[in-house]
């Protein structure tokens, strides 16, 4: 369930991995923590490019698949360094979910996720622009992971919800939809928290989303949650 570019010099031999990564883990990017002494959630979903010497290729060709796609010039590559710190600083947060209507093709994309895979996405499209060539031998796929909703409904910012006394009782709603998803449960805590995340999620068709510092509400639909293995072709 993760994607990076590596790099290769041909004058030096030396390798390269280039990655965009969710700073304090995939579960606090997806949810936050409450904190008994802060009314609103406390959120770790920063993200970022990590760029650093040395390729896994063991861990690549064992866990999916190592291949080359392309080569590129100095000057592309110089070109893609400089967009890559202009990107970091464009979107540092991190959205595991991808919100659609439903699961056809030509369904409704109400939010696209930001991670790992979209990162190289942008990275492909941009050497592209900068007149690479890419071309791979294998089936290029990706995981993503869906809510499926109907239309969403805008609730506002942490100061909006958590700071408004009027707003108290949707204040109060979002802490106990996150408490199903709090980390550090026991067994019999966690086998209780899946109940209630199911009763709210398929029987009350209810998820809460924080998006780019915002919340939203999502009225869920049929199939609610999928995971899926996805072909996105090279640019």
């Amino acid at each position: 369930m993760h994607d990076a570019i590596g790099f290769s010099s041909l004058e030096t031999g030396a390798n390269y991995t280039m990655e965009w990564y969710e700073l304090f883990q995939l579960g606090n990017c997806t949810f936050p923590h409450l904190r008994p002494e802060m009314f609103a959630p406390f959120w770790c979903n920063q993200g970022a490019a990590c760029f650093f010497e040395g390729i896994d290729d063991l861990h690549w060709s064992q866990n999916g698949t190592l291949e080359k796609i392309g080569e590129v010039t100095g000057s592309q590559f110089n070109a893609m360094a400089q967009w890559v710190q202009d990107d970091n600083k464009t979107g540092i947060y991190y959205e595991t979910w991808t919100v659609c209507s439903d699961p056809s093709p030509n369904a409704t994309v109400w939010f696209e996720s930001y991670d790992c895979s979209q990162f190289v996405h942008r990275t492909y499209r941009k050497l592209t622009e900068l007149g690479a060539k890419l071309s791979s031998r294998s089936q290029t796929n990706y995981t993503k992971i869906y809510l499926y909703s109907g239309e969403p409904r805008y609730l506002g910012n942490d100061s909006a919800i958590f700071g408004q006394p009027a707003l108290k009782n949707l204040a109060t709603d979002i802490r106990q939809f996150y408490h199903a998803f709090r980390p550090h449960q026991s067994i019999f805590d966690l086998a209780f928290s899946l109940l209630e995340a199911y009763k709210k999620v398929v029987l009350d068709k209810s998820f809460y989303l924080y998006y780019n510092f915002e919340y939203w509400h999502l009225p869920m639909k049929h199939p609610y949650v999928q995971i899926t293995y996805e072909e996105v072709p090279l640019p």
